[in-house]
């Protein structure tokens, strides 16, 4: 082992910001980090192991205890328990004899769930030693469970077993493009820098992630900084639930987002940038870095990219399985190689970012729209959408409808629309932009996408009639309760009091002073909380309440009772000492 951990950390140039990917390796080697490890690491590494630990003990995909040689992870999304994963779950246990949540007795498999694999349009879906598994039906786990048996190696295995589809059903703008590796890089040149930096601002393109903040005033502030280190970051952890259109970009549109992060850093005067791609999408690292390496070998990475003398590369980093690295403190935190708790803001990733050095974080789909503009001007992508929400907005759709996927809208098109093209019928709702998102009821279908009604990162998730809202605002809730990282009072109590004043309520325990409660404990988590994931975390509740008041209310236990104290009889010695036995002076008890 101590060779080993000598030469991953030297592979590695003794980075304590790499401290992901190392354990990360360690994991994969042992199936879990032992202690020895951990020591051994603190000493090469010259960091305290209490800080190695902690951020074992964050990450999800981290265990300081023995997992399977097959690790099993299936998806708890609300998409998959739709398609019967709860059922598959129960199936691929027996099969196992193993209980989800431990390892079996040989260690040969443990079994867990995981919040989201980003696999809501080909579920049920998993994670096996972190390759992604898709399309889970029964004759598929019984041939896994054989292979295991059979103790056969990963690369033996079908590969079927592990293809993930684009599943392209609407392209515009962006995903029409076929951009050639370098056009949009020649074009900034020839234009000039700050000439594209007016056409990005004229394109109105605004970030893709969710928040819609202006990408070129982003850009503008980071250039402006003093100081002359500054870093690209791509935020590729796309972890809300009903959320994928980031994993097809890069798997059929990579050199888009590379040739988009390189024209930032010559717009801002970067030389290194990031993709921190989530640990989900494992399948994909490889092929980003056969992407990155044809890039630099066609001299559109490295030292004087095009003769023109700009210096810039693009390191990948893998998550570990944290929602919360999706919001870009947290995430540049992870890409130092800590927990990734979200910092206090201001200051902003744009003075003080990574290594606190000025720093632009841009969602993948932004950095794709932005190698495009580069090429065909601002006008080709702000002539689309409205006033308002300028281009195109890529939507992942999934739940019940015919065709979950991929779809591409200029901004403006309605909710309708959508359900129509995708083929979804007899619609009770759809939550957009993921459990942190907007529900929106079959009342509201002529709302429009845009930042200026329906705001959203990408997520479209249809629920028809036969689904019980209910359950669904459990999953929800329960997701985010589990996904808190647990730095703030507020989120980390707030979402587990969440999650069982909702429980109490829908098990028929819950009486009317419960639904008030419900009410005030969804203000507190939204208003009080540090960053947005305990600020959106009450969302699910808050929009159901407005919409349905009536399926909450119907869920309250119908309370009857006999009084213990006889109030009419309690005033009979008052009633012989004043001499009365009037009506006025008898009580009435009436059972409420």
């Amino acid at each position: 082992m101590e060779s080993f951990i000598q030469n991953l950390v030297e592979t590695h140039a003794r980075r304590p910001t790499r401290l992901l990917a190392i354990l990360r390796a360690v994991q994969a080697r042992y199936f879990h980090i032992p202690n020895q490890a951990i020591r051994l690491l603190s000493k090469e590494l010259n960091i305290p192991t209490t800080r190695i630990i902690g951020v074992i003990e964050f990450y999800s995909f981290l265990h300081l205890t023995p997992r399977g040689r097959y690790d099993i992870l299936i998806s708890d999304s609300i998409t998959d328990h739709m398609l019967g994963k709860h059922n598959l779950m129960d199936y691929l246990s027996n099969k196992l004899s193993v209980s989800p949540g431990s390892v079996r007795e040989d260690g040969l498999v443990s079994l867990d769930n995981t919040s989201c694999t980003g696999m809501c349009d080909q579920g049920p879906a998993g994670l096996i030693n972190g390759r992604a598994i898709t399309r889970l039906d029964r004759p598929r786990i019984d041939a896994i469970a054989q292979l295991i048996d059979e103790q056969k190696a990963l690369e033996d295995w079908p590969k079927e077993f592990f293809e993930v589809g684009d599943n392209i059903y609407q392209s515009d703008l962006l995903l029409s493009s076929r951009l050639t590796a370098g056009e949009g890089l020649q074009a900034t040149f020839a234009r000039g820098l700050k000439e594209t930096l007016s056409e990005v601002d004229q394109s109105g393109l605004r970030g893709r992630g969710g928040a819609g903040f202006k990408t070129a005033m982003k850009w503008q502030f980071c250039s402006e900084e003093s100081e002359q280190d500054r870093y690209v970051v791509c935020n590729a952890d796309e972890g809300e639930p009903g959320t994928f259109k980031d994993r097809v970009l890069l798997n059929s549109y990579s050199d888009h987002v590379f040739e988009g992060m390189t024209i930032c850093a010559a717009l801002i005067g970067a030389k290194h940038g990031f993709l921190y791609l989530r640990g989900e999408y494992l399948h994909l690292y490889q092929k980003l870095e056969n992407v990155l390496e044809q890039r630099r070998q066609a001299g559109l990475l490295g030292n004087n990219i095009l003769g023109k003398g700009l210096n810039f590369d693009i390191e990948i980093c893998l998550g570990a399985g944290a929602y919360i690295c999706g919001e870009e403190s947290a995430l540049i935190e992870s890409l130092e190689g800590k927990c990734g708790i979200p910092r206090n803001r201001p200051p902003y990733p744009v003075s003080q970012g990574y290594l606190n050095k000025p720093t632009v974080v841009n969602n993948v789909e932004t950095f794709a729209a932005t190698a495009n503009i580069a090429l065909h001007g601002g006008a080709w992508f702000a002539n689309k959408g409205t006033e308002k929400s300028q281009g195109t907005k890529i939507l992942s759709i999934s739940g019940d409808c015919l065709r979950p996927g991929i779809y591409e809208y200029p901004f403006g098109v309605t909710v309708r629309k959508i359900l129509e093209d995708c083929g979804a019928h007899d619609v009770l709702g759809v939550q957009i932009g993921g459990p942190s998102g907007t529900f929106i009821s079959n009342q509201e279908l002529d709302r429009i996408l845009g930042f200026e009604d329906l705001a959203t990162g990408g997520s479209f998730i249809v629920f028809n009639s036969t689904r019980n809202i209910l359950d669904i605002v459990r999953n929800f809730t329960d997701f985010f309760a589990h996904e808190s990282c647990g730095f703030c009072t507020p989120c980390r109590v707030g979402t587990s009091l969440l999650k069982k004043q909702l429980d109490k309520i829908v098990n028929g325990h819950g009486s009317a002073g419960d639904v008030v409660a419900l009410e005030e404990l969804t203000r507190l988590v939204k208003n009080h909380s540090h960053c947005g994931l305990g600020q959106t975390a009450a969302n699910p509740i808050i929009h159901t309440l407005e919409r349905y008041p009536d399926l909450y209310q119907n869920q309250l236990k119908k309370i009857s009772y006999e009084p213990g104290f006889d109030l009419n009889a309690s005033l009979e010695t008052a009633r012989r000492m004043a001499n009365r036995n009037d009506a006025g002076a008898h009580l009435a008890q009436v059972e409420e």
